[in-house]
């Protein structure tokens, strides 16, 4: 019997308690990876609610029951101490990390005019921060490593953005700020840790989750026996594909996922360049330049959030 692509590597996925990190964790333990499930275990998708160690300890059970390894971690990857905590947990219980899925976040949705201070800190607070703290664990482990050996070791990273980030969302600009900013972390990271061995990529999954009831509500829902275009098992295959030694020449991409549909986005290309004809710029030369570039183009190139998704409602 052929080896499973992650057998003898060991795996954090954050957020894994529920949803999409749930399938993502189940994914990974599949393929051979043991898995530590980290969860808060709050019941609000804003970050309310008492935490709980049942849905961690719980999906850790469902991989162990399958005849997986996993074992629980309920801490909070947004506090820098707790994150450290759970990487310590994954080598001291498995001899080293070789995989980290950053999943973990909250929604504190709320139009720019409206939106709190706290509101706008919790979000970036646990995506981007949650990101950063078990990045920075996982690649001081990985830098260690790799000069001890003298050669690379094996790491991966995948990182959870969001089209929010891409085509925009106009009631969650600390949502949309947020997986911006997870984008930037993952390509800066790429490029650091590519010659220890690792690589960092990125995902937008469309997954029909907790966190997304409400932008999904009025979607069109599946036949009866077919599975969901929005289920997350859509979105794990690539997650264990990422994580996996196929995947070694994939380093600070992101890529859209959902419903049997994988797309990698290019990086920003310019569209239109205008040079100056005197020494320096105007005010009026720019006026004569850039207005007319406009004056035929719809006033918000913004993509609508259907086109986007490439849904119709129901």
């Amino acid at each position: 019997m052929a080896a499973l692509p992650l057998e003898g590597l060991s795996a954090i996925v954050t957020g894994a308690g529920r949803g999409l990190g749930r399938a993502e964790a189940l994914e990974l333990a599949r393929l051979g990876a043991a898995v530590v499930v980290n969860d808060f275990g709050q019941p609000g998708r804003d970050g309310s609610g008492q935490a709980s160690k049942g849905p961690a300890e719980e999906v850790a059970a469902e991989i162990r029951a399958a005849g997986g390894r996993a074992i629980a971690h309920t801490g909070d990857v947004a506090d820098h101490q707790q994150a450290r905590e759970l990487v310590q947990l994954a080598i001291g219980t498995y001899g080293k990390l070789d995989i980290l899925v950053n999943n973990a976040g909250i929604l504190r949705d709320r139009m720019i005019f409206s939106m709190s201070e706290a509101e706008w800190d919790s979000v970036i607070h646990v995506h981007l921060k949650g990101h950063f703290n078990t990045t920075h664990f996982a690649a001081a482990h990985w830098r260690e490593r790799s000069k001890a050996a003298g050669a690379p070791v094996y790491g991966r990273i995948v990182n959870t953005s969001s089209e929010a980030f891409l085509a925009g969302s106009a009631g969650q600009p600390n949502y949309a700020a947020a997986k911006g900013g997870i984008v930037g972390l993952t390509t800066s990271t790429a490029l650091a840790l590519g010659k220890y061995g690792v690589t960092a990529n990125a995902i937008c999954p469309r997954a029909r989750t907790r966190m997304t009831e409400d932008v999904f509500a009025g979607f069109a829902e599946p036949g009866e026996g077919q599975l969901d275009p929005l289920a997350p098992e859509h979105v794990s295959p690539l997650v264990g594909y990422l994580a996996s030694p196929a995947a070694a020449k994939v380093n600070g991409q992101l890529l859209v996922v959902h419903g049997g549909m994988v797309a990698i986005v290019e990086r920003p290309r310019v569209a239109a360049k205008f040079d100056t004809a005197k020494e320096a710029f105007s005010y009026e030369e720019l006026d004569e330049l850039i207005s007319p570039y406009y004056e035929d183009r719809p006033p918000n190139e913004t993509f609508a959030a259907a086109e986007v998704l490439g849904l119709k409602r129901g």
